[in-house]
């Protein structure tokens, strides 16, 4: 696609930047620019995210819309003097833009809440199916003309360990009790009430959740405190067979402790997050038979894009009424 630009004639007006837009959010963005009508210009790029390019693109914006693009500390500083508020399509904002050095620089940066909830809960449970059932990789060994099946695993009657009690994994926990999984929750004791109210376990302990769970998910917020709370002691914890599910952030886990875990072969796993995205060709988790890789695409359905486009619209439309509307910083 080319860029397009709403209220082009309106120079009197200042102007918001998407850098880059996937294809998917291009007709649901032409919608939720309507809420800036009057407000901003709202100008939208093609997928690309090439630092230079970027930068280029947001040298006139006084708001940006991220999707996907990671704001390392130089490209910060770049885009800082003309940019005032970066609007992040997405909830871990953290793990792609400094927030204090923005706060030093004078941008504002703002996220967006709940949008793919169920998304990515469904997501999750279809991770959990695969590493029980290996549907997909018997779909590939059947259209090599082979006819050789794998061994499954029930997941009823299971034990479901959540660790923390957000949006999603509230939605991850419904689902799973529904296939008639036993679903115990690891997450601050204020959530307790409520955990026990639906009819699930709390587990105050953290290693009790690991040792004792067949099935582990990650559904924490990355923040300081629990940057690489996940530990490889944690994964040793895991029972023989057991099963560890990661849609959350790579940076909940102590660095090289999957890794290990899997090179121990006495767990399975199936993550859609990564410290380094793309992931790199040579990245040892790819050589990994007991683990399914999907690529960060548990947020990506039709809903949630929806979602995404409305709210980060809803909170440039914001910036400018003065509302602090999901400011982070």
């Amino acid at each position: 696609m080319e860029y397009f630009e709403t209220q082009s004639e309106r120079t009197d007006l200042p102007l918001v930047v998407v850098p880059s837009n996937f294809a998917a959010m291009v007709e649901p963005m032409q919608k939720a620019a309507a809420d800036l009508e009057n407000i901003a210009r709202v100008r939208v790029y093609p997928e690309n995210t090439d630092p230079d390019t970027v930068a280029e693109r947001l040298s006139e914006a006084q708001v940006a819309i991220i999707f996907g693009i990671h704001f390392d500390d130089e490209l910060l500083r770049r885009v800082s003097g003309s940019v005032r508020c970066l609007v992040f399509g997405g909830t871990g904002v953290a793990s792609y833009v400094n927030l204090s050095l923005a706060r030093e620089l004078g941008v504002e940066v703002r996220n967006i809440v709940h949008y793919g909830d169920a998304s990515v809960a469904e997501h999750t449970i279809a991770l959990m199916f695969e590493v029980a059932r290996k549907i997909g990789r018997q779909d590939v060994s059947m259209k090599r003309g082979e006819w050789e099946g794998v061994e499954g695993v029930d997941l009823h009657g299971e034990t479901l360990g959540l660790v923390g009690f957000g949006g999603i994994a509230r939605d991850v926990a419904r689902m799973a009790a529904a296939i008639g999984m036993q679903v115990w929750v690891w997450a601050r004791p204020s959530h307790r009430h409520d955990i026990e109210s639906l009819g699930y376990r709390y587990v105050p302990q953290l290693d009790e959740l690991f040792s004792r769970s067949d099935v582990v998910s990650l559904h924490v917020g990355l923040n300081a405190s629990s940057s690489r709370m996940i530990t490889s002691a944690h994964l040793g914890e895991m029972k023989k067979g057991a099963f560890f599910i990661n849609s959350a952030r790579s940076q909940l886990v102590e660095e090289g402790a999957l890794e290990e875990a899997l090179r121990s072969g006495g767990i399975s796993a199936a993550v859609d997050v990564y410290d380094e995205e793309p992931l790199p060709p040579d990245s040892e988790l790819r050589g990994f038979k007991n683990v399914v890789l999907t690529p960060h695409v548990a947020w990506f359905a039709d809903t949630a894009v929806t979602n995404i486009v409305t709210q980060t619209c809803e909170d440039a439309a914001a910036y400018f009424r003065g509302d602090p509307l999901n400011v982070m910083n």
